[in-house]
C-alpha cells in the first residue's frame, strides 16, 4: 500500500524543482527584444505562466515515469 503523504511530498518537491529549472532556462531568452515598450509587467507574467506550464509538464512526465518504474516489478 503506497504512503500517500510521501508521494505528495515527492510530487511537490519535484514540481517546485522543475519550475525552478524551467525559470532558470527561460532566463536565457532575450525577451526584451520581443516585447513592446511599456509592457514589462505582461512580459514577466508571460514568463511566469510559461514557467508553470513547462515545469508542470516536465515534472508530470518524470513523476509518471517514476511511478511506472515502481509498478514494473508487479509485471513479473
Amino acid at each position: 500500500m503506497p504512503d500517500y503523504s510521501q508521494i505528495a511530498l515527492i510530487s511537490m518537491v519535484v514540481n517546485l524543482a522543475f519550475m525552478i529549472v524551467t525559470w532558470w532556462a527561460l532566463q536565457a531568452f532575450n525577451i526584451e527584444k520581443l516585447i513592446k515598450p511599456g509592457k514589462v509587467i505582461q512580459a514577466r507574467l508571460l514568463l511566469i505562466l510559461l514557467t508553470i506550464a513547462i515545469g508542470s509538464m516536465v515534472s508530470s512526465f518524470f513523476l509518471d515515469y517514476f511511478l511506472w518504474s515502481q509498478q514494473l516489478p508487479m509485471l513479473f
